[in-house]
């Protein structure tokens, strides 16, 4: 792999936010991009984005906590562009917030299938088809949430450690195979589930950015930036890692 990502490249959640950007990030790059999202409609808008730039995209509706629908993309991944070079695990949901005690097992379920879940059936189906093309490279999206805990998110705290974790093992199985996996923690980005946060607790996201050296709220494109990144030869020596885009939150 060289500098530049222009193998084929599979992005998960990418009908919106973190997961467009980078999708369009990889296009820009010179990949073609499997856009993957639960939501045909954002997904669909992510590829005509891509191909009015003058990239190459197919949208594949799958709800990754469905072991069929990982299968499908992967398989997309292979039918429609001969294999699969980067994965970029990124679908995710916050759930719902609420004190431990007070948490049902819906939200837990739900969050914890999507997030943690979610994360092991992509890797499992794209571990042997990387292998299979010679190598490759796996970026999965953990949080600061998964370094640190955060009051009244014990499902969300829980699902991201838990991708840190996975990250970790998968890195140390199966590196010497070709195949790096890397996670990417971002801090909070500006995105529809920090404006959905944000319409239910204002004050939450102002007293995260006077927390943030940086004064601001990161962009979803500065996280694709990092995500591409681990996935090129530029990082070729990187792997096991968890790399923080937080604006310096986590410093103090």
């Amino acid at each position: 792999m060289t500098g530049r990502n222009n193998g084929v490249a599979l992005v998960s959640g990418a009908g919106s936010g973190i997961g467009r950007a980078t999708a369009k990030r990889f296009a820009a790059d010179g990949a073609q991009v499997v856009v993957v999202d639960i939501d045909v409609e954002g997904g669909q808008e992510t590829v005509s984005d891509i191909e009015a730039t003058g990239g190459e995209a197919t949208f594949v509706r799958a709800d990754v906590t469905d072991e069929n629908d990982i299968e499908e993309m992967v398989a997309v991944a292979v039918d429609s562009y001969g294999g699969l070079d980067y994965a970029f695990n990124n679908a995710g949901i916050e759930g719902t917030e609420a004190p431990a005690s007070e948490q049902s097992m819906s939200n837990w379920e739900q969050v914890i299938d999507t997030n943690l879940k979610g994360v092991f059936l992509s890797m499992r189906e794209e571990i042997p088809v990387l292998m299979e093309n010679g190598g490759g490279a796996i970026v999965n999206t953990a949080s600061i949430a998964g370094l640190r805990g955060f009051r009244n998110l014990s499902p969300y705290v829980a699902s991201k450690h838990g991708v840190v974790g996975l990250t970790r093992t998968a890195a140390a199985g199966f590196s010497g195979d070709g195949v790096r996996v890397n996670a990417v923690c971002p801090g909070v980005i500006e995105t529809p589930m920090v404006a959905r946060s944000r319409e239910e607790n204002p004050e939450a996201i102002e007293a995260t950015v006077a927390a943030t050296p940086a004064d601001r709220l990161g962009q979803p494109e500065e996280i694709a930036a990092a995500a591409t990144w681990l996935c090129s030869g530029d990082a070729s020596f990187v792997t096991g890692e968890s790399l923080v885009v937080d604006g310096g939150f986590t410093v103090e």
